[in-house]
């Protein structure tokens, strides 16, 4: 009886282990992303996606946000985009600023974590709205131009959308050549009238942060059971989805296939 139970101990100390340091072995990651009727002048457009960084948290979460951020400043992006749960306790405010500081052309949202909507019992109020150079948009847009095009990025409020009462379609530029939606919650893309926005970022499931693989590619998502879009791409009515994995993690400091990832995204058509 003793050496099952033994066994059994020894491997969830090994899982425990695996797990705390793939929470810092961050994917750093580069992805063509097809999107239709793009401007030949924006072909080849890079975007540097950053997601979940909870900081505050204490979890080798937040090696991977360090690398991940001075691996974006060493890509040289035309735009950094956020998507949200950037701090899970206030103490962590002035490291969140420092390295947002770093980042180039910078523009973000916040997600649940931020205000504590969430059933993590770690998890403080610490929504910052002041984020230095990094641009927040709380159910705002920002039209800029790059390559001599106009490129629009919208932001969602995380409370205007968890109350249902989120309409980004409101702030459309109808003029913009390039129209960018950045929403922490992953289903906002069935919530959108079909080709309002080019591209659409979400984050939010941490790939499931705690998984089982089976068969060929799939994973039971033990955090994230019943959620459609969990990571990766999508190519919806209401535009191409991008789900990131995300960098930091909530509830305990570890992963389970499901690395930590910051995404290099090069448009094409």
């Amino acid at each position: 009886m003793k050496k099952p139970l033994v066994t059994l101990a020894g491997l969830g100390l090994g899982a425990a282990a695996w797990g705390q340091f793939e929470a810092g072995w961050v994917r750093l990651r580069t992805l063509e992303v097809p999107v239709p009727a793009l401007p030949p002048e924006l072909v080849g457009l890079r975007i540097v996606h950053l997601s979940d960084f909870h900081l505050g948290f204490p979890s080798r979460g937040e090696h991977a946000v360090y690398r991940a951020v001075h691996w974006a400043v060493a890509r040289e992006p035309d735009l950094t985009l956020i998507t949200g749960d950037l701090l899970s306790r206030p103490s962590a405010e002035a490291r969140l600023r420092r390295l947002l500081d770093e980042l180039p052309n910078a523009f973000a949202v916040l997600g649940n974590h931020d205000f504590a909507i969430a059933r993590d019992p770690f998890s403080k109020p610490s929504a910052v709205l002041e984020l230095g150079s990094t641009e927040l948009l709380l159910d705002e847009a920002r039209t800029i131009e790059l390559r001599g095009r106009r490129v629009q990025i919208v932001g969602i409020d995380p409370r205007t959308y968890q109350r249902g009462r989120a309409q980004p379609e409101r702030l459309v530029d109808p003029d913009a050549d390039l129209r960018i939606l950045l929403c922490h919650f992953p289903n906002v893309i069935d919530k959108l009238p079909a080709g309002v926005f080019d591209l659409v970022l979400a984050g939010h499931l941490h790939g499931g942060q705690i998984c089982l693989p089976y068969g060929r590619g799939k994973k039971l998502r033990f955090a994230h059971l019943r959620w459609t879009y969990a990571e990766g791409l999508y190519r919806r009515p209401g535009g191409v989805l991008y789900v990131s994995p995300g960098l930091g993690t909530t509830f305990v400091p570890f992963r389970l296939f499901a690395r930590p990832e910051a995404t290099e995204l090069v448009l094409g058509v």
